[in-house]
C-alpha cells in the first residue's frame, strides 16, 4: 500500500501530539533515513510533508535486524539490476560506478557473483508483477540505507571507538541473499570474521547471578522519589539564595555589593 508524506506529518502530529509540522517532518525524516518507511521515487531517504508516495519496508530488511551486508552482497544486487530492461531499475551514475568498481575488487570471483545474480532474476520472475515490484522497491530502498547516495549519511556506520570498546558487537554478517559461507567470495574491505567462541555453562551462570543481583536491588518509585526531592527543596528553600533573594540582594548573582559593606 501507498500513502503520502503529508499523511504521515498528519499522523505523527495526530498521534504524538506535536503541535509544530517542523518537528514532525524531522521526526519522519530520522524514520525514514533508518529505512522503515521510504520513497517509491527516490534513493534519498527523507519525508516531505507533499504527496511524494511512500511504501513500509518488509520486517525481512528492518535495520533492527543488524544487517552488515557485504560488498558480494551489494555486487550481486547491482549485477542483478543489470539483468533487468526495465527503466525504474537502471542503475544511478553512482551504482554504476560502484559496480565497476566491485568488479574490479572481484574480478576473480565475478563469475560466480553473476550467477548468483542470474539465479536471483530466475526466482523473480516466478513472482507475481505487483509482488515483484513492491519487492524491487524494498531492496532498493535497504541498499539506499547500507550504502546511501553520495552526500547522504550513512545512518549504518558506527564511531570507531564504539567498535573497539564494544567486546559484543550486535551486529553479525550475514547474506542477505543466502549465499552460504563455505561459497561466499571473501569481500576486499571485510576481513574475515573470527570464529565465535560458544556459549558455556559458566557464562550462563554468570549471566543468572547478575540478572538475579538486578532484581534484588532496592528500587524506589518515581513518585516516592519525586515526595522526597519536593520535601528536601522546601525544607532548606529558605537557605538558597538562588530561590529566596537574600536582604538586601545576593551579591553573587547581582551588581548590589550592599551586603559585603553590612558584613565588614
Amino acid at each position: 500500500s501507498l500513502f503520502a508524506g503529508a499523511d504521515i506529518v498528519q499522523w505523527l502530529m495526530k498521534n504524538l501530539s506535536i503541535e509544530d509540522p517542523g518537528e514532525a517532518i524531522h521526526l519522519g525524516s530520522l524514520i525514514a533515513a533508518q529505512g522503515y518507511v521510504f520513497p517509491i521515487s527516490d534513493h534519498v531517504l527523507t519525508l516531505k510533508d507533499d504527496g511524494t508516495f511512500y511504501r513500509f519496508q518488509a520486517p525481512y530488511f528492518w535495520p533492527s535486524n543488524c544487517w552488515e551486508p557485504e560488498n558480494t552482497d551489494y555486487a550481486i544486487y547491482l549485477c542483478k539490476r543489470t539483468m533487468q530492461n526495465k527503466a525504474r531499475l537502471e542503475l544511478a551514475d553512482y551504482e554504476a560506478e560502484n559496480l565497476a568498481r566491485l568488479q574490479r575488487a572481484f574480478a576473480r570471483k565475478w563469475e560466480f557473483i553473476f550467477m548468483q545474480a542470474e539465479a536471483q532474476v530466475k526466482i523473480d520472475r516466478k513472482k507475481d508483477k505487483t509482488e515483484r515490484k513492491i519487492l524491487d522497491s524494498q531492496e532498493r530502498a535497504f541498499w539506499d540505507v547500507h550504502r546511501p547516495v553520495p552526500g547522504c549519511v550513512n545512518t549504518t556506520e558506527m564511531d570507531i571507538r564504539k567498535c573497539r570498546r564494544m567486546k559484543n558487537p550486535q551486529k553479525v554478517k550475514k547474506s542477505v541473499y543466502g549465499v552460504t559461507e563455505e561459497s561466499q567470495p571473501q569481500s576486499p574491505v571485510h576481513m574475515p570474521s573470527q570464529p565465535v567462541r560458544k556459549t558455556t555453562k559458566e557464562d550462563f551462570r554468570k549471566q543468572i547471578t547478575f540478572l538475579n543481583m538486578q532484581i534484588e536491588r532496592h528500587c524506589l518509585k518515581m513518585s516516592k522519589v519525586a515526595e522526597s526531592l519536593i520535601a528536601y527543596t522546601e525544607q532548606y528553600v529558605e537557605y538558597d539564595p538562588f530561590i529566596t533573594p537574600a536582604e538586601p540582594s545576593n551579591p553573587w548573582i547581582s551588581d548590589d555589593a550592599a551586603l559585603w559593606d553590612i558584613e565588614m
